[in-house]
């Protein structure tokens, strides 16, 4: 088959289209004939082996131990292995792997579902990894109905989930975007926009009960600022900052939160398949409506980094095979 490798870490240039034997699904796994894969800033932290903690995570010191790249996948069941009586061959699924860069994925039972009729094999791609950082900041930050939510990040992949989960939630949804992406967050379902390229959340009037902080790089004086006095900050996920952990802020807003009535936290997201299953009921009710940017073909899965990289995703960028 056909698949993106790589055998060292680096920048997009380590990346090649090549030819590599086709996987095969063992016990309680599914092959799946890959119809299209989401393109997510993880790619890009294994992809670099950076933060260093990445490769002590078990994905290889020195040079990555699976060649593949690619987490989200949606396509049809191509075979299943032994002991596997969830799916059939033909059935369209979605979910996600290792190694989606490809003609075919292996994938983990537990790690699919059948793909909701409702979305093309795009737009189902492009939910599970950013779908799971989505639904569980919402729930980490203890989003309810009636409360003053401000997402940062809200026109990116993981932030035009959670403007319509939280939403769906019955909050008061804020979003902080760019100028280019400002009418998309607004036609997801943001009652506010803001650019932050003219205004300033910090130094404006309102304050909030959450903030979920998905894109942003904003000292946490200044996010503590624009919460009310028992708020919530969550920052989701890893950032760019520095080689070893990438989570400075994070680590700074858990020591100071015993400190202060704020509640300041972080979190990791996981696959988890309870939350597979709360997203494709979401898919499948239209409450959650994916955002598709741009689609590339195999081939050009390092212009798809590069371009997310950029920041100009306006949603997800995904991978059509």
């Amino acid at each position: 088959m056909k698949a993106i490798i790589r055998d060292r870490y680096g920048s997009v240039e380590v990346l090649r289209l090549a030819e590599t034997g086709k996987p095969v699904a063992r016990e309680g796994e599914v092959l799946v004939r890959v119809h299209a894969a989401g393109v997510d800033q993880g790619v890009w932290h294994l992809m670099t082996g950076t933060p260093y903690a990445v490769r002590l995570a078990g994905f290889g010191i020195r040079a990555p131990k699976n060649p593949l790249l690619g987490y989200d996948v949606a396509g049809r069941v191509e075979a299943i292995g032994p002991r596997v009586t969830e799916f059939r061959p033909g059935q369209e699924v979605f979910g996600t792997c290792r190694g989606s860069f490809a003609e075919y994925a292996v994938a983990p039972l537990d790690r699919l579902l059948p793909k909701s009729d409702n979305v093309s094999f795009e737009q189902a791609a492009s939910v599970p990894i950013s779908g799971f950082a989505a639904l569980q900041a919402v729930r980490h930050g203890g989003v309810r109905p009636g409360q003053r939510v401000l997402i940062i990040g809200a026109g990116g992949g993981v932030g035009t989930f959670a403007v319509q989960i939280a939403k769906a939630v019955g909050a008061e949804v804020t979003g902080v975007s760019s100028a280019s992406k400002t009418e998309l967050v607004r036609s997801i379902g943001a009652d506010h926009v803001i650019d932050y390229t003219r205004e300033d959340f910090a130094d404006g009037p309102n304050r909030y009960d959450v903030i979920l902080d998905i894109a942003g790089n904003r000292p946490l004086s200044e996010l503590r600022r624009a919460l009310t006095p028992r708020g919530t900050l969550m920052i989701v996920g890893a950032e760019d900052a520095g080689n070893w952990l990438g989570i400075r802020r994070q680590l700074r807003a858990a020591a100071l939160s015993p400190f202060v009535r704020q509640k300041l936290g972080f979190f990791i997201s996981k696959e988890r398949r309870e939350d597979l299953e709360e997203l494709r009921k979401l898919l499948e009710a239209g409450t959650i409506r994916p955002v598709v940017d741009r689609t590339f073909p195999l081939d050009e899965v390092p212009a798809a980094i590069r371009y997310l990289r950029e920041g100009r995703a306006r949603g997800k960028v995904v991978i059509a095979i």
